[in-house]
């Protein structure tokens, strides 16, 4: 059974093997309260994943550390497990899906690890896991649904809170829950006033549906940019720890996520995974009532593949009103596209790309029609550019 005790034990153990990563006071999240970040992005292997896997390795007996361990991971559990077990001297096998980012893999196995990509997704890996650990005799380190391993994960919770007693609402990622699970325990053991808030990706939202209708239930699909909570079904022991210790879940929308990434960079110069950012993203849109609190968001991780990071930045300018696009009806003769760019000029607005289309869906066919990209300071600014062109003749036909 899971205790403070097995909490403080994991804390003892990982101290040379995790970095304590210290509070970062943040004004810029949301002013309504005080924000502090638990940067786990900055952790070993980039995430938090270190510590429920560093403690579970740690408490093998000989032999099974002599037989070594075997993992299931797209990315964060898997660099997590190779480092314990290399350090540890043990060997790991980990079982990946054949679609996961190279980077990871690669950084997988420069820890020493071998891998085992497997064709289809994380279920098929996880399968195929299974079954080579019945014919070795190895380990299975669960990414989540493991006492130990969730007890390593309760670990932030105390640093938390050695950091600053006064904290009221900690937002914390739940995918299958064991971040949460460790994190909520501790903390509302060691202080029970604190509120804990669960964040999930409106798009994997398996721990929600699993709570409302009080009991686990798998999705039939995921779909989120925050892949390392893209988790379909809840874990047996999570699920009743999270019923039982977290006070509320919320959900976050794809593009409160790629805001909460870019606000992060901007602000913070860090740079968080879209799992990492889901906590940060809650805080920003008011998720929860936090006026006046002291507020800790759990920055899980920052291993993000940088080949889709500038889309998520430019879903980050669109939702934060940093950038708009336009569709604009005009008149098609000499000067309508200089009166436009005059009024876009004087409102302070810088013009991105612009497209004409002269044969558009107008019945007037004396118009044309401009798709324009503007970049801008903020949804003010962006409604004050729509009652100028609107005021200078122009028709917005549609915007985003």
């Amino acid at each position: 059974m899971l205790s403070l005790d097995i909490v403080y034990k994991a804390s003892t153990l990982l101290h040379h093997v995790v970095r304590h990563t210290s509070l970062i006071p943040s004004s810029k999240v949301n002013p309504a309260c005080k924000v502090f970040l638990k940067p786990e992005n900055l952790q070993v292997t980039g995430s938090f994943k270190v510590r429920g896997a560093g403690f579970k390795i740690s408490q093998l007996t000989d032999e099974e550390k002599a037989h070594g361990v075997i993992a299931c991971s797209a990315g964060n559990h898997a660099q997590g497990v190779a480092l314990a077990a290399r350090r540890a001297g043990i060997p790991a096998l980990i079982c990946m899906p054949s679609g996961a980012p190279i980077s990871k893999v690669e950084a997988t196995r420069a820890m020493g690890a071998e891998i085992c990509l497997v064709p289809g997704v994380y279920d098929d890996a996880y399968a195929r896991a299974l079954q080579l650990n019945e014919e070795r005799h190895m380990t299975f380190i669960h990414p989540f649904d493991d006492e130990q391993v969730i007890a390593g994960q309760g670990t932030i919770g105390m640093e938390i809170l050695a950091d600053n007693p006064d904290i009221d609402v900690v937002f914390v990622p739940i995918g299958g829950g064991g971040l949460a699970s460790g994190v909520a325990y501790a903390l509302k053991t060691l202080k029970p006033s604190v509120r804990v808030i669960g964040v999930q990706a409106s798009g994997a939202a398996s721990m929600v549906q699993s709570r409302d209708h009080n009991q686990i239930e798998a999705l039939t699909s995921v779909l989120t940019i925050a892949d390392g909570i893209a988790v379909k079904e809840p874990g047996v022991h999570t699920f009743e720890l999270c019923r039982t210790y977290v006070d509320e879940i919320v959900t976050v929308s794809e593009d409160e996520i790629c805001a909460a990434i870019l606000a992060l960079i901007e602000g913070h110069k860090l740079v968080a995974e879209g799992a990492g950012a889901v906590s940060v993203a809650a805080a920003m849109f008011n998720k929860a009532d936090i006026a006046g609190k002291n507020v800790c968001c759990i920055v899980s991780g920052g291993n993000i593949d940088v080949t889709i990071l500038s889309r998520v930045i430019n879903r980050g300018l669109l939702k934060g009103g940093r950038t708009t696009e336009m569709l604009i009806e005009m008149p098609d003769r000499p000067g309508s596209l200089l009166g436009l760019c005059d009024v876009i000029c004087r409102y302070g607005a810088n013009i991105i790309s612009i497209h004409h289309e002269r044969n558009g869906e107008s019945p007037d066919v004396n118009s044309c029609n401009l798709r324009i990209v503007l970049e801008t300071r903020n949804h003010e600014h962006i409604n004050d550019l729509h009652i100028a062109i609107e005021a200078a003749g122009y028709a917005i036909l549609a915007d985003k």
